[in-house]
């Protein structure tokens, strides 16, 4: 079973080696060193003004996303899931998990390489339509941005 839950700096080399093992897998296709060689401290430093969540399988973490608020955008990065367990919606729960969380936000965004249609998939899949295109940007990457806008609930 499946649980997604709020990351602890105990999970901190767990999301490191998820992440290196999820993006490993683009080496060929674009330069994605910033992903693969992330350092504990930067995580740590993340994790002071970011959520972060974790997907757990029988005690191990099989998964992560990184997300935070501002000026009513949540802005989505780094989901991963270690290659061992893509294909089960894990991806799809921990977006989920972020999409119920962030209740500040009317937008949420996020971007991905421009070559990964299996994610491009889905995120159409979860209601995300593309906004923008980067390309050449970050570490030369040609990116595709996505965003869903949804109505926040009236405040008293």
């Amino acid at each position: 079973m499946i649980v997604v839950r709020r990351a602890t700096e105990q999970d901190f080399p767990a999301i490191l080696k998820v992440q290196q093992e999820a993006f490993s897998e683009y080496l060929n296709v674009y330069e994605v060193s910033a992903w693969t060689t992330e350092t504990l401290e930067s995580i740590k430093l993340d994790a002071k003004d970011k959520a972060l969540l974790v997907a757990e399988s029988e005690g191990t973490v099989v998964g992560s996303v990184r997300f935070w608020t501002v000026a009513g955008v949540c802005v989505i990065r780094l989901l991963s899931v270690s290659p061992a367990y893509q294909g089960r919606g894990i991806a799809k729960m921990l977006m989920k998990e972020v999409e119920r969380m962030a209740v500040e936000a009317h937008k949420l965004y996020l971007c991905t390489m421009l070559r990964t249609a299996r994610n491009i998939d889905l995120f159409l899949s979860l209601g995300y339509r593309p906004e923008s295109l980067l390309p050449n940007h970050y570490h030369k990457l040609d990116l595709i941005c996505f965003s869903k806008y949804r109505e926040l609930a009236a405040r008293p």
